[in-house]
């Protein structure tokens, strides 16, 4: 029985060699460091994230503007947006990015499952900074080429890198490359599962060595994001409860000011 990781990469395979990533946009990404403005930021470090659907909830909201949602992120003070681009299972878009970088200055993420240099380079020409890789996938050899060089290639590319991790082991490795944030996701890809204690399991036995952690997945309330906080985690990657909320302004804010 294969797991959802596995569906998530094979069809990011049939993505790219649909030419999905050959987009022709061309925007300008300001040079701004999503490292740099979580270890400034006075509050809450939260990355807010634009999405639609998500293979655990299905869809999170039918017609929204990307520009708006965005903007309305950025006054409610997020410190990034991370923007989902899969188009197959999370209804994302390479558009989205783009509306989404016409309408702010925040750093951006691209949230996608990559897994060939195409999506960076679709990434640096829709206007992201910063990209996410998904340690599991290098270890099960589904990218084009090594975890090391894909981080060079985005770095190449004025692309930060955030590295996502599920485990001790691949937090463990992940520490070790040159990647700009580490990511431990709490939802178990294999099973789409959500346990926040896997942020804490983590942290509790292995030192991050000056890089920044960000936990994702999971954090509906603003006791969630305290709790990954007293873990040791620095910033908070937040999508479907931001998405849902019917003021989406006022929803990041909660966030940002908890205390």
């Amino acid at each position: 029985m294969p797991d959802y990781l596995d569906t998530l990469a094979r069809d990011a395979k049939e993505t790219v060699t649909a030419g999905y990533y050959e987009a022709s946009t061309q925007l300008t990404a300001p040079s701004v460091s999503l490292r740099k403005a979580i270890t400034e930021s006075k509050r809450n470090a939260v990355i807010t994230e634009v999405k639609a659907a998500s293979p655990s909830r299905g869809t999170i909201k039918t017609s929204f503007d990307p520009a708006e949602v965005a903007r309305a992120m950025e006054n409610g003070g997020a410190t990034g947006i991370s923007v989902l681009t899969e188009p197959k299972h999370f209804s994302g878009s390479l558009s989205y990015l783009a509306k989404v970088r016409e309408a702010v200055k925040l750093p951006i993420l691209m949230k996608d499952i990559i897994i060939n240099p195409i999506q960076l380079e679709a990434a640096s020409r829709i206007g992201a900074n910063v990209v996410l890789l998904i340690e599991a996938l290098f270890e099960r050899e589904y990218c084009e080429c090594s975890l090391d060089e894909m981080i060079t290639q985005a770095h190449s590319r004025h692309l930060e890198v955030l590295l996502e991790t599920h485990s001790e082991d691949e937090f463990q490795s992940a520490i070790e490359t040159d990647a700009d944030l580490i990511g431990i996701n709490n939802r178990d890809l294999r099973t789409l599962k959500v346990d926040l204690e896997i942020t804490e399991r983590i942290l509790k036995k292995h030192e991050s060595n000056d890089k920044v952690v960000v936990s994702e997945s999971g954090v509906m309330t603003p006791a969630d994001l305290l709790f990954l906080r007293g873990c040791g985690a620095q910033a908070f990657l937040i999508g479907s409860s931001i998405m849902m909320a019917d003021n989406i302004e006022t929803k990041v804010k909660e966030f940002v000011t908890a205390h």
